[in-house]
């Protein structure tokens, strides 16, 4: 769960479809990585994103990780990876307000949000992510 200033929201990770994704994402979390940042783009009717280590979108973790361009679709709620071309994802993420089928092959989905879709929505730039805790 994705704890933020505005409120949470759950998502379920897609373990099967983007292992190594999923695998780096875990790795953050558990060492706490994403406590504290910002969320410093929101483009609303699009998206909401976060997890730059500099709270710009410039910044990044010190590797890269591969794309995972799986047969997910980029509807209202998905979350992908941030990248700036292919194999170049690393910590940041963002979240769809709508449908966006543009990005299907482009960015890695690692996960949907299965509640808290209207938390999304009201997210701003500058709101904080509290914490991310896991659930079996």
């Amino acid at each position: 769960m994705l704890s933020t200033s505005k409120g949470d929201i759950e998502w379920q990770l897609q373990v099967n479809e983007a292992p190594g994704s999923v695998e780096s994402f875990l790795t953050l979390v558990d060492s706490g990585y994403y406590n504290g940042k910002t969320l410093h783009r929101v483009v609303p009717n699009f998206v909401v994103q976060g997890g730059c280590p500099r709270g710009d979108g410039f910044g990044g973790q010190d590797y890269s990780i591969r794309s995972e361009f799986a047969p997910l679709k980029y509807t209202t709620g998905a979350v992908g990876l941030a990248s700036a071309g292919k194999d170049t994802e690393s910590c940041q993420w963002f979240i769809t307000h709508s449908p966006t089928p543009h990005l299907e092959g482009r960015y890695t989905i690692f996960a949907y949000v299965t509640r808290g879709q209207e938390v999304v929505q009201q997210l701003e730039v500058g709101d904080v992510i509290e914490n991310v805790t896991l659930f079996p």
